[in-house]
């Protein structure tokens, strides 16, 4: 299995359970690693792979107008947009809020999953 990575992806989001959370959107940082068959690479092909560029701007779409109370949930919903709607088999995903709390730098979550509940070798992310 081939992979695409996306790495640093800010985006602003509508995250979290406190009232200052529920006020503004903030920056969330992902780093998106998917599965793409080998495919794409034998034909040259973008019809064979999946489009890098329209995943990050459903992402944004997507999280300009939702709001999930836990980082956990954006998650999934990031992983099942990938998995279902694009078609990729395998999914890693890392999220984080930036400078949510005094001298900590990021706090996060990672997620990996296939689509038929197997996971691959790690894959850095």
């Amino acid at each position: 299995m081939d992979f695409i990575f996306v790495e640093e992806l800010r985006v602003k989001a509508w995250v979290g359970i406190y009232a200052r959370e529920k006020a503004a959107p903030q920056t969330v940082e992902i780093h998106l690693t998917f599965g793409v068959p080998d495919a794409a690479a034998e034909h040259d092909d973008i019809a064979t792979t999946i489009d890098y560029a329209k995943v990050v701007e459903r992402i944004r779409a997507e999280l300009a107008e939702r709001h999930f109370n836990l980082l956990e949930t954006l998650g999934e919903f990031v992983v099942h947009l990938l998995l279902d709607d694009f078609g990729a088999p395998w999914v890693k995903i890392r999220i984080a809020k930036l400078g949510v709390m005094s001298g900590v730098r990021r706090v996060g979550i990672v997620i990996q999953r296939g689509r038929d509940g197997s996971t691959p070798p790690d894959v850095p992310l």
